[in-house]
C-alpha cells in the first residue's frame, strides 16, 4: 500500500534508518528520570543563584541554531518552552563526535523528542537557558509539525488554524498551540470544583447505565443500538436523570453524576451529538432551593478559576455575583415581546407566533410554540446570568406542578451569554400524574413529535414506592466551559468532537 509520502516525510524516515544504522534506539523502552519542567525552571532560577545545577527535563524539540561546536535551540514540554544550550565537547566523551556533528545537527527534526540533563544558566544576553552535559532521543518524529512563527511580542503565526485540521488532528493543534491546552486545563478545573462543592456538602457520585432499554429524563432523539446477547433494541442515554432519581427512591438524600449522554440531533457550535452532562437530585429540596443552591455553586466556580465573579466573555464581561436576574417563562416572552401569551390557547398562541415571525410547524402543541417564542425573541437578549422560572406544564413532563398558578410547573433554566446552561425542576413524584404525563408525550409522538418521551413503566413503578420531595438540576458541562474559557464553539472545548470519517486517499 503507498503511504503517498511527501519530501519531509521521506527524509525523516531516512533520518530515522540512520539512526538505527549508527546503533541508537530511535523508541527506547527505559524511563528517563525527569526532575524539572520548564515552568518550575523559569519561575524559580535566579541570577547568581545555586539551584537548578542538576536538571532533568525532557520535551520536543520546536527550534534549533546551528552554530559550528555549540549550538541553542528550544524545547516544549507540557508546561511550556525551554531554551538550550549544547555544546560538541560537552554532550560527546572521547574523540567520537557523531552524536552532535551527525545526530544532533543533521538527524535530529523539530518535534523530536529528546530528554537533557544539564545546569541552567543565563546566556550574555539574558536568556535563561539549560547547559546540557547530557543528550538523549527519546522519541523520533517522522511527520512533520506545522511551521509556527512567534513574533517579538509573543504572539503565533502561522500556527493550526483550519477547524479540520484542528478537531480532527487535536494532538498537533495541542502540540503548536500552547493556549489550547490551558483550555482544557481550565475544563478540568471548572469539573473539579464543581465536584467538590458538591461532595463537601455529603452529596454522593454515582454511576448510571449509558446502554438503556429505554430513553428518558429529556426531549430528544436517540442514537440506536442493538444488544446482540440480549437480541434487544438498546439506546445510548439521552439523560441519566431518572435513573438518578430511582436511587433517591432507594435512600439516597443527594446523588449527583458527570455523565456522557448522547443526542441524535444537528451538529453546530452550541451541539455536539455526545456532550457531557452533571446532574444532581436532593431529597427534600426545592427548585427554589436549587436556584440558590445554582448560583453559590457556578459563584464559586468562577472564583475557583478566575479569581473573580468577573467573567469575559467575547466582548462581554459577565458577572456571576450572586443573585442573578429572574424572569418567569410568560414574563420574558411579554418583557421583550410585550406580547402577554399566558391566557391564550393553542390556536390563538399559534396565530401570534406567526404574526411575530416565528415559525410554527403543525407538529407543535402549545408548549412547543411556547419553547419556539422564547427562543426566537428573549433567549439571544439574555448575556448576564438569568433564571427563567415557572414553565407551562405541556414543556415539562417531568416537573411537579406549581405549587400556586394553575397550569405551570416549578421548573426553572439558567440563561447565560444567550444560551441554557442548566435545566432545574421540583421534580414530579407523583406516580399517577407521571403516568398521565407519559401518556401525553405518548400522544405527541403519535403526532410526530421525534422527540416525545417514552412511557418508562419501572420508573413509575419506584414512584409508586414512594420518592421524597426532591429538587433536581442538570448543568450543560461543555457550554459551561465555553463561557468560563472565553471559547467560541462547542468544538474548542471538547478534546475530540464528533466529525465525518475522514476520507482516505482515493476516495471519492
Amino acid at each position: 500500500m503507498s503511504l503517498n509520502l511527501n519530501e519531509q516525510e521521506l527524509i525523516r524516515r531516512e533520518n530515522l534508518q540512520k539512526m538505527i544504522e549508527m546503533g541508537i534506539n530511535p523508541y527506547p523502552s527505559s524511563t528517563f528520570p525527569i526532575t524539572h519542567s520548564a515552568k518550575q525552571i523559569t519561575e524559580g532560577f535566579k541570577e547568581g543563584s545555586t539551584d537548578f545545577q542538576e536538571v532533568c527535563l525532557s520535551g520536543r524539540l520546536m527550534s534549533r541554531r546551528i552554530m559550528g561546536k555549540a549550538s541553542f535551540a528550544e524545547i516544549q514540554d507540557s508546561s511550556g518552552r525551554m531554551q538550550i544550550y549544547v555544546s560538541r565537547d560537552d554532550i560527546c566523551e572521547g574523540e567520537n563526535k557523531d552524536l552532535y556533528n551527525k545526530v544532533f545537527k543533521k538527524l535530529l527534526d523539530l518535534g523530536d523528542f529528546i530528554g537533557i540533563k544539564g545546569f541552567a544558566f543565563f546566556t550574555q544576553t539574558g536568556t535563561l537557558s539549560i547547559h546540557v552535559k547530557e543528550l538523549t532521543i527519546l522519541s523520533k518524529s517522522i511527520k512533520p509539525l506545522p511551521i509556527v512563527k512567534t513574533d517579538s511580542d509573543g504572539k503565533i503565526h502561522d500556527g493550526v488554524t483550519d477547524p479540520e485540521f484542528k478537531y480532527r488532528q487535536r494532538y498537533v493543534d495541542l502540540t503548536v498551540n500552547p493556549e489550547v491546552r490551558e483550555t482544557f486545563v481550565q475544563r478540568s478545573k471548572m469539573i473539579n470544583a464543581m465536584r467538590n462543592f458538591m461532595t463537601e456538602r455529603g452529596y454522593l457520585e454515582v454511576e448510571t447505565p449509558i446502554l438503556q432499554s429505554l430513553y428518558g429524563g429529556a426531549a430528544a432523539r436517540p442514537f440506536v443500538t442493538h444488544h446482540n446477547t440480549l437480541d434487544t433494541t438498546f439506546y445510548l442515554r439521552i439523560a441519566n436523570e431518572l435513573y438518578l432519581k430511582r436511587l433517591i427512591v432507594g435512600g439516597y438524600d443527594g446523588v449527583f453524576e458527570f455523565a456522557k449522554d448522547f443526542r441524535n440531533e444537528g451538529m453546530s457550535r452550541f451541539h455536539n451529538p455526545e456532550f457531557t452532562m452533571m446532574e444532581l437530585y436532593v431529597a427534600y429540596k426545592d427548585y427554589n432551593w436549587m436556584m440558590d443552591f445554582m448560583e453559590e455553586m457556578i459563584e464559586h466556580v468562577a472564583l475557583q478559576i478566575h479569581g473573580t465573579t468577573d467573567v469575559k466573555v467575547g466582548e462581554n464581561v459577565i458577572s456571576f455575583a450572586r443573585p442573578w436576574k429572574r424572569y418567569t417563562m410568560y414574563g420574558a416572552i411579554e418583557h421583550f415581546t410585550g406580547v402577554d401569551v399566558s391566557e391564550m390557547d393553542e390556536a390563538t398562541m399559534r396565530k401570534a407566533a406567526e404574526d411575530m415571525g416565528v415559525h410554527i410547524d403543525k407538529t407543535m402543541a402549545r408548549g412547543k410554540i411556547i419553547d419556539e417564542l422564547f427562543g426566537e425573541k428573549c433567549e439571544h437578549q439574555l448575556i448576564q446570568p438569568t433564571f427563567i422560572t415557572d414553565y407551562p406544564v405541556e414543556m415539562s413532563p417531568l416537573a411537579k406542578k406549581h405549587r400556586d398558578k394553575e397550569g405551570l410547573v416549578e421548573r426553572f433554566e439558567a440563561i447565560c451569554n444567550a444560551k441554557e446552561i442548566c435545566n432545574a425542576f421540583s421534580e414530579l413524584n407523583d406516580p399517577i400524574d407521571q403516568r398521565q404525563r407519559f401518556e401525553d408525550q405518548l400522544e405527541l409522538g403519535k403526532r410526530g413529535d421525534e422527540e416525545a418521551m417514552q412511557l418508562d413503566e419501572d420508573y413509575l413503578r419506584a414512584l409508586e414506592y414512594g420518592m421524597p420531595p426532591t429538587a433536581g438540576i442538570g448543568i450543560g458541562i461543555d457550554r459551561l466551559a465555553m463561557i468560563m474559557t472565553d471559547s467560541n464553539s462547542i468544538q474548542d472545548v471538547l478534546l475530540f468532537p464528533q466529525m465525518k470519517p475522514e476520507k482516505r486517499s482515493g476516495e471519492e
